[in-house]
């Protein structure tokens, strides 16, 4: 695919052949200094690579072969599309180009004769089914033989198992040729003497060669394309470790007399495999949370479509379709109840147990669960815009990204490497020069490269970043990327937006109070027409309590919301104001005749609004917004962990304490507009204090977007990805908790995976240098030590919420 004339664009592919830390630095640098190329992150646990790049200035295949070159395997698919629609060679040209324009499609070939597509793309950024959708748009239709129900994921898990498969043949090979070279060393060690033939050294070379050249190739390919690209990774230790036990041995076999050492360099390379063979199966348990996530998803869907039912594949429906669900189905894809009635399990999505009532209306989430009745829905976000897809993106993105504590391990195995082969070099020529043995000082120099493979460094982060991004999306916290899940276990300051946080966000009408006993049904009239316009929960309240007096409302002549005070009105000719103490002193009215009942209201924590009309005031409305059940709880939980907590809302102060005091909060930001709470929030953290902001994703979007970590309470639909770090999918305060929770347990993973990789090479490589560890051990406890990294960040799924 050429260079196109269409933005900056981000892509994700699997890469293969990677062995260590320092593979992935070295895909990375060379990723990143192409021209063109934003940014570039390489992950080494999920074998992924994700780049941000000008298709102005840089190709998707330059991107690719800058991989290939280096000597690593894309993971790419070809898939063949039958076409129809097409009427002459001019479509055939435009549905290439469509392909072509697609984020992920490496090339497309169009055949207008054989009416067919060859595309070939990146599993892990698009699939077949959206190539489809997207000509489709053009009024072109495809077919292929299967559809995926996400991009990537069925094909990922495919491409790992059939790695596991890859290096289970190669174990075995190995393990076959290697054990009758090792039961020398158990001879010897239990004082028996082996059979003669064990001890000839023509037939452990012919034991030891196919060891050393079929499953070892893959290490002397890694480490001719490391040494071509000017840099060193363990396949080059592994190389050269092995290759002087054996190539020393072939020497003392043809040429001399001396010693040999093929069951060191047939034995290193079968146990290496072995470590990679468990590294490759317990790393993938750490994408597991994809995987559930994709199994939630039902591969059906039952439409009405022209009368009919019909059962469709998911990726064929469509905005508007109508859906019937039945009890105990799947609900297939986001949408709108339009009739029928139902209680809904969301706990998959949002991990809230109770069941939710759904009436016409109401939205309902793709891949929740329908309890008792039967409904029909409209769909209105179908394929990559359903909730789920969109978390399963989130997800994907967070695993592949970086924590900042990994870019120490990056900068120290990017040295690492070339420091190990200079201290092995070290190794020999001391232990030659000073001891004048040559075989001891072959067998140390041999012991030094094996025992130093920074793989479990590599491993240390990210694999714990992927179970703890994961465990966190099983239960409804949704973590942007790794550099969150870092920082919020720093958090010492929540401030908390009152409502729709702390409180339900769903006011109702407590009190009216009309001046000089005056019509109170005409205040709550005039109130609610004057907030037709307006879409605030506590307009929506009074707009309730009015249509439950049955009183006629019609619509106000004009209207304006002025941000953090009220509104301001025409009824009937009349001019309206309805708001707080603010806007009716800048209306210039008088409300001294409201003001003890308007202070009796703020005590008990309601929220009191004045209505005038006219320029004089007429009556106070009362609303009462109820706390959730759990905030109190959830507030004193973090005040035992040492965070202090703080609430920030409009309401006026009285109001506020009021509210605050029932939740157990002593520090309030009250009278706040919504466009100075991100003042707030950076004065706390001129204090000195790490600041998390929580509300609801959408109005405080710039405070959430100035806190160190913003937390955006959900609720199933409106996950508010783009504002907030971190989304709470219920609207649960403990889940604040629960989040800061899972940051310090993943960080402390995280730390013991570092102490322990780099415990393992600073107490190895000595140990190996001055001649106290056998190749053979050394190979063994390299290969265990990156499986005893993943096997630590594995521990993190018994991660469960309070």
């Amino acid at each position: 695919m050429g260079k196109t004339n269409a933005g900056p664009r981000t892509v994700t592919f699997r890469i293969s052949g990677m062995s260590c830390a320092a593979c992935a630095n070295r895909i990375e640098r060379s990723l990143s200094a192409l021209g063109g190329v934003s940014q570039a992150n390489v992950n080494l646990a999920s074998e992924k690579a994700t780049v941000s790049f000008d298709p102005q200035q840089v190709a998707l295949t330059d991107l690719l072969k800058i991989v290939t070159d280096l000597g690593y395997g894309v993971d790419t698919e070809k898939v063949t599309l039958k076409l129809y629609g097409m009427s002459c060679a001019a479509c055939a040209n435009r549905i290439e180009k469509i392909l072509g324009g697609l984020p992920g499609v490496i090339t497309a070939a169009v055949s207008f004769a054989a009416e067919k597509a060859v595309v070939e793309y990146l599993p892990a950024q698009i699939s077949p089914g959206e190539m489809r959708k997207a000509l489709a748009e053009f009024g072109y239709e495809a077919a292929e033989a299967a559809d995926e129900v996400g991009p990537g994921v069925d094909r990922e898990q495919a491409a790992r198992e059939t790695e596991i498969r890859r290096l289970t043949r190669l174990f075995v090979f190995a393990a076959v040729f290697s054990l009758p070279l090792l039961s020398v060393m158990f001879f010897e060690f239990f004082g028996v003497h082996p059979p003669a033939l064990l001890m000839n050294p023509y037939f452990q070379f012919i034991l030891a060669t196919p060891v050393q050249f079929i499953p070892g190739l893959q290490f002397y390919r890694g480490a001719y394309h490391a040494l071509k690209a000017k840099s060193a990774n363990m396949d080059v230790l592994i190389a050269m470790g092995t290759s002087a036990a054996y190539f020393y041995s072939v020497a003392m076999t043809f040429l001399g007399a001396g010693p040999v050492y093929y069951e060191s360099a047939a034995v290193i390379i079968t146990l290496i495999l072995l470590g990679k063979l468990l590294e490759a199966i317990a790393k993938g348990r750490t994408s597991e949370a994809i995987k559930k996530l994709m199994g939630l998803q039902p591969k059906t869907a039952r439409v009405i479509r022209e009368g009919q039912e019909l059962d469709i594949p998911i990726a064929e429906v469509v905005v508007g379709d109508l859906i019937l669900v039945r009890p105990g189905e799947k609900i297939p894809v986001d949408g709108i109840v339009r009739s029928g009635s139902s209680t809904v399990d969301e706990s998959m999505l949002t991990g809230e147990s109770i069941p939710v009532d759904k009436k016409p209306g109401d939205e309902v989430i793709g891949a929740t669960l329908n309890k008792h009745g039967s409904f029909k829905f409209e769909a209105t976000k179908v394929g990559k815009d359903t909730a789920l897809a969109q978390i399963i993106k989130l997800v994907e993105d967070a695993q592949g990204s970086k924590a900042p504590i990994q870019r120490l391990a990056d900068i120290i195995s990017g040295y690492f490497v070339p420091a190990v082969v200079g201290v092995a070099a070290v190794t020999f020529v001391a232990w030659y020069l000073i001891g004048g043995d040559f075989t001891r000082a072959l067998i140390n120099f041999t012991a030094v490269l094996v025992i130093a493979c920074p793989c479990a460094l590599g491993l240390a982060t990210p694999t714990a970043i992927m179970v703890g991004t994961g465990k966190g999306a099983e239960h409804g916290i949704l973590i942007k990327g790794g550099e969150y899940l870092e920082k919020a276990h720093q958090i010492t300051a929540v401030v908390l937006d009152k409502t729709g946080t702390i409180t339900k966000g769903r006011p109702t009408v407590t009190d009216v109070i009309a001046v000089d006993q005056g019509n109170e049904d005409e205040v709550i009239r005039l109130a609610a027409i004057a907030e037709r316009g307006s879409e605030h929960p506590v307009g929506e309240a009074i707009i309730e309590e009015a249509k439950a007096k049955g009183l006629e409302l019609g619509d106000p002549e004009s209207f304006a919301a002025i941000p953090g005070q009220g509104v301001r009105a025409v009824v009937a000719g009349r001019p309206v104001l309805f708001g707080n103490r603010k806007l009716m002193e800048a209306g210039q009215v008088d409300i001294r005749p409201l003001q003890e009942r308007v202070e009796q209201l703020e005590a008990q924590g309601k929220t009191a609004i004045t209505l005038a009309v006219d320029g004089r005031a007429l009556g106070v409305i009362a609303v009462a917004d109820t706390l959730k059940e759990t905030s109190a709880e959830a507030i004193r939980e973090l005040q035992q962990m040492g965070i202090e907590v703080y609430m920030i809302t409009g309401d006026n102060r009285r109001t506020a304490h009021a509210i605050a005091e029932q939740v157990g909060i002593t520090q309030v930001l009250a009278e706040v507009l919504p466009e100075n709470k991100a003042e707030e929030v950076a004065r706390l953290q001129a204090a000195g204090h790490v600041v998390a902001m929580v509300g609801d994703g959408i109005n405080d979007a710039p405070a959430l977007a100035a806190a160190d970590v913003g937390m955006a309470i959900g609720t199933g639909t409106d996950v508010a990805m783009a504002a907030a770090d971190i989304t709470l999918m219920r609207g649960d305060l403990r889940g604040i908790v629960d989040a800061i929770r899972l940051s310090k347990q993943t960080m402390r993973i995280v730390k013991q995976n570092l102490f322990w990789a780099f415990a393992y090479n600073s107490a190895g490589i000595p140990i190996a240098a001055l001649g106290f560890l056998s190749p053979m051990l050394a190979g063994a406890a390299m290969a265990l030590s990156s499986v005893s990294v993943v096997s630590n960040s594995l521990r993190l799924k018994r991660f469960r919420p309070r």
